[in-house]
């Protein structure tokens, strides 16, 4: 257990049933500001100033290259964590050009195209997985979702 000057609340941090810990100072966590969200009975949130990647990108910004400020620890599906950048570093995000608007659509088209039968009507293709290897559920011998055959 903790001296009266440690930040760890008592608990043995080294433990893994030991989940969240509001550290303010970083000193439990080497370093990183470790606030919390979302857990009954402890301070909730980050500070004012700070933002996850994902509010960010809400509010039109993306975190420059900035290193995180702190993190976020929350329960979802067991214990996760969300960096915490700060807001007035951030930057406007980068506008959306008809090159990289191209350049999705074609990924796109190539996760909907068998590589065996080369059809195209398709919603999604696993690239990556075997035994599929790009090829769809009739080509793998599957039953086919809408009762047709497309021989």
């Amino acid at each position: 257990m903790g001296n009266e000057n440690d930040n760890s609340g008592g608990y043995d941090l080294t433990d893994p049933k030991v989940m969240f810990v509001y550290d303010p100072t970083g000193e439990n966590h080497g370093g990183m500001p470790t606030y919390l969200w979302g857990i009954e009975g402890q301070q909730c949130g980050a500070p004012p100033g700070m933002a996850t990647r994902r509010q960010l990108s809400k509010k039109g910004l993306r975190k420059n290259g900035q290193e995180p400020v702190g993190q976020l620890m929350f329960k979802a599906r067991g214990r996760r964590k969300a960096f915490l950048f700060l807001i007035d570093k951030a930057a406007p995000k980068r506008p959306w050009t008809a090159a990289k608007q191209a350049a999705v659509e074609k990924a796109a088209r190539s996760r909907r195209r068998c590589v065996e039968c080369k059809r195209t009507d398709l919603d999604y293709i696993p690239q990556q997985v075997a035994p599929a290897w790009g090829r769809c559920n009739d080509c793998m011998g599957y039953p086919p979702n809408d009762g047709e055959d497309h021989e």
